[in-house]
């Protein structure tokens, strides 16, 4: 008998086996070494049985679209826990005709304001967000592409978080409280950060839940956090909300789990706080992905000196225009993309990372639509495009506004640069843009960066000198055996970097 769908109607049962043998086939690649594999079932979980993360998924949704011709949305990344649910979007995608695209967001990036907005004189993050508002209350301050597309002034941001700010200070928050954020990419977002801050308090950005069956194994990770922090609140979704007694009771500071709309108060309630340079800004969590996650304190002067040293280093101008689908609980997202362009009064455009693993090709529309002169991602992010983004895609991009495609985050690959840079010359990217970079949370997030336009170094290293005894000695071009490693460029303007040994001495 053939399998029976969710919606009640009869898949055939050479659909099933052939999901399930795209299942099988990506798992047995993702464990080429397994002597024996899990069985593949409709009811295997995808990520607990069959270790599928979420880039798995991601690979997994291509084939199968790429196998049975159709498109599904993209949702089914973030809830589909098993085959079986796999095979009930699979049956709703056949049996529905593909909705005509809807029309893009026009362009907003062209033709903006030139000249250096940049308010030098601010001392905080709350200074540079009032100069703003004081100087250009209606400036398109962000574009927000979801569903929809959402824009944001600097007095829109503003308002937002003074009624943010007024809601938290009504219940209770005093200045130097602690506040996790456990938000998706989204205007709320927004307007909760800079709402802690006004209030004097001290954001702690947390990533949210990818799957609604994750959300209690999620919060039992982030119990770590949120007792070494101190949160006395937590803002998040109502989905995390509806299960947050798991957290009350094991972290004793805190005091209130609850959603932006809870929160959230009437703007003009908001009683200003003195906020100075040397105040927390924020907290800076690592994943926690080789042990517990690690803290570090980031004042607002520690941010603003990053910032400006970036923008030096980079030569951003106001009318520079920042294309990002990184997660903002993410230092890249957060400083490098959403707070390095409020500071030098760039627009920003932002969208949810997983509008960017459901469909690459996004990032790079919204590049060419908009004008993208800025953008960043990890290593994987341009592998990601070069695998994924389609021959019929290309002739829709024009890359030739991106000046400054900056790849951090990760381990840096010679082999993705040569490869991405190769693809997408015929779509305007020029190899000169390409800008690997080197950070960490400690300096904020920028450290080493290249000059403007230099392109991508790699350098061939012998590879028996290098890993007998450490050496780096420079390969002819013959040696066939070489390691080839990509430059980062230079200590930004103000910063410095030490290379030392097993015991401390600097190295020549």
């Amino acid at each position: 008998m053939a399998p029976e769908t969710g919606n009640g109607a009869q898949q055939p049962a050479g659909t099933a086996e052939l999901l399930l043998e795209q299942v099988h086939r990506l798992s047995r690649e993702l464990h080429p070494g397994a002597v024996t594999l899990p069985e593949v079932t409709l009811d295997s979980l995808l990520d607990r049985d069959l270790g599928l993360d979420s880039l798995a998924r991601v690979e997994l949704l291509n084939r199968i679209e790429d196998t049975f011709r159709v498109r599904l949305p993209e949702q089914v990344l973030a809830h589909a826990e098993t085959p079986r649910d796999l095979l009930r979007h699979l049956d709703r995608g056949e049996q529905q005709p593909e909705k005509p695209a809807s029309r893009p967001p026009p362009a907003v990036g062209r033709d903006r304001e030139q000249g250096d907005l940049a308010p030098g004189h601010a001392a905080t993050l709350v200074d540079v967000l009032a100069a703003h508002v004081a100087g250009r209350p209606k400036r398109l301050h962000l574009l927000l592409e979801d569903q929809e597309s959402q824009p944001l002034t600097y007095h829109d941001l503003d308002h937002g978080a003074r009624a943010m700010a007024a809601g938290l200070q009504q219940h209770g928050l005093q200045p130097a409280d602690t506040v996790a954020i456990m938000l998706p990419t989204g205007l709320d977002y927004f307007f909760t950060f800079f709402g802690i801050l006004l209030a004097g308090g001290v954001p702690v950005p947390l990533y949210p839940p990818a799957r609604p069956s994750q959300i209690e194994e999620h919060l039992r990770r982030h119990r770590t956090i949120l007792d070494n922090c101190g949160a006395r609140f937590l803002v998040t979704d109502p989905r995390v909300k509806g299960v947050a007694g798991l957290l009350r009771g094991a972290v004793a500071t805190l005091e209130r789990v609850d959603t932006v709309a809870a929160f959230r108060g009437r703007a003009g309630d908001f009683t200003a706080v003195p906020i100075r340079a040397g105040d927390t800004a924020f907290l800076q969590y690592t994943s926690g992905s080789t042990g517990d996650p690690k803290g570090v304190i980031l004042t607002h002067a520690n941010l603003l000196a990053n910032i400006r040293a970036m923008g030096r280093a980079c030569a951003v101008r106001s009318d520079d225009v920042f294309v990002s689908w990184l997660p903002l609980y993410h230092d890249m997202g957060l400083i490098g993309a959403w707070l390095g362009s409020l500071y030098h009064g760039c627009l920003l455009v932002i969208m949810p990372p997983l509008s960017f693993l459901a469909r690459p090709e996004r990032w790079l529309a919204a590049i060419t639509r908009h004008g993208g002169t800025l953008s960043a991602s990890p290593n994987f992010g341009y592998e990601f495009c070069s695998r994924r983004i389609s021959d019929a895609t290309l002739a829709d991009l024009d890359l030739g506004s991106w000046r400054m495609a900056f790849n951090g985050a990760e381990p840096v690959s010679p082999v993705t640069i040569e490869t991405f840079c190769r693809r997408f010359a015929s779509c305007g990217f020029r190899r000169e843009a390409m800008t690997p970079v080197y950070g960490l949370a400690e300096s904020s997030v920028g450290l080493v960066f290249p000059p403007p336009g230099r392109g991508p170094v790699i350098d061939r290293v012998r590879r028996g000198p290098l890993v007998s005894d450490g050496r780096a000695l420079p390969a002819s071009d013959q040696d066939a055996t070489a390691l080839r490693f990509v430059g980062c460029g230079f200590p930004l303007p103000g910063h410095q970097v030490r290379v030392v040994d097993e015991s401390d001495r600097e190295l020549p």
